[in-house]
């Protein structure tokens, strides 16, 4: 580990730590060194830079929910010579809803959600982010639909003239971390199963998952089998029919007291103009970022996790319809 703390035994450890650092021990102070000065942050609400606005952030989110423990499910990774460590932390958090914030006044709901981290890591400092999390399951248990809260949202932001638009292509900056990932057979094979799906060959899902597969999809979703599978991947194309699919990173493993697992950091970009998930045609440009994990087994993939911000989709429906109603 060139660069980094003694106190860390690998990158693994590092990720763990950290986060139980900042998020649980409250020493949120510790991003000031945690996060380059000059991060590049992508979620699927916005871009920013700076660590200032992760303190900021985390802040906020810990006054909302201040009982929040995240629980490190798994860390993927890979190790580039030139561009150093890029980390993909599956979290599942707990947290209850005490006090007003981003999710409005405080309901009292007990919420458990998902979130997967990517992180490039050099030096004992991460230098940039894509972080996704199951916002649309925090919605839900707390009680509104994921449309309803991206309503929300935008009435508490002043409006759709001046509501924070969620993250396109156009808004980022290309920063130092440039590897697509690594040559692991997993990864591959992760990625060409997507590949497949998104030019509608769902067979794929037979073709490489385990027919008792274990499913986590957002909005807290968990299903079991190829059946469940292939509907929520048929669910989302439909919506996108024609949107442009991409696979921006994807690395695997192979690991101790480990199954082979993989990583893929994917979007479509393009027009919601077909049935399917989100509901009737809106003719709306959508992005949809998403970050999937996948656990192989003898027969296949045996489990799956993906997420994507339903919140921030919705947003992007609503502020299309919005505007086009007000010109």
């Amino acid at each position: 580990m060139h660069g980094f703390d003694e106190k860390y035994q690998d990158i693994i450890d590092y990720i763990l730590k950290c986060t139980h650092q900042i998020w649980e021990s409250r020493e949120i102070s510790a991003i000031d060194w945690h996060y380059a000065k000059d991060i590049k942050i992508r979620t699927p609400l916005g871009y920013s830079e700076g660590n200032r606005a992760g303190i900021t952030n985390t802040m906020e989110t810990l006054h909302e929910f201040p009982d929040r423990q995240l629980f490190g499910e798994d860390v993927i990774w890979s190790e580039h010579a030139e561009y150093g460590y890029l980390s993909s932390h599956r979290i599942i958090s707990e947290a209850t809803h005490l006090n007003q914030g981003m999710f409005g006044p405080a309901s009292g709901k007990r919420l458990r959600f998902r979130t997967i981290a990517d992180t490039n890591c050099i030096a004992n400092a991460v230098h940039e982010e894509w972080l996704v999390r199951d916002v649309g399951a925090m919605a839900r248990q707390i009680g509104l639909h994921p449309r309803e809260m991206a309503a929300q949202m935008i009435a508490a932001e002043g409006g759709p003239a001046h509501a924070k638009r969620p993250f396109s292509p156009q808004d980022d900056k290309p920063g130092a971390y440039t590897s697509r990932g690594n040559d692991s057979e997993w990864g591959q094979r992760a990625g060409d199963m997507m590949t497949r799906l998104m030019k509608a060959e769902f067979s794929a899902v037979t073709d490489s998952h385990d027919r008792g597969c274990h499913l986590e999809h957002p909005g807290g979703v968990s299903a079991h089998s190829t059946a469940a599978a292939e509907a929520f991947w048929l669910g989302l194309r439909s919506s996108l029919p024609n949107a442009v699919f991409g696979i921006d990173h994807a690395i695997g493993r192979e690991d101790p007291m480990m199954p082979p697992r993989a990583a893929i950091r994917w979007h479509l970009t393009g027009k919601h103009e077909g049935w399917g998930t989100l509901g009737a045609p809106s003719g709306a440009e959508i992005h949809v970022m998403a970050i999937s994990h996948f656990e192989f087994g003898p027969r296949g993939i045996r489990r799956e996790w993906t997420v994507y911000d339903e919140v921030s989709v919705w947003k992007q429906i609503l502020l299309a319809e919005m505007t086009e109603k007000a010109s």
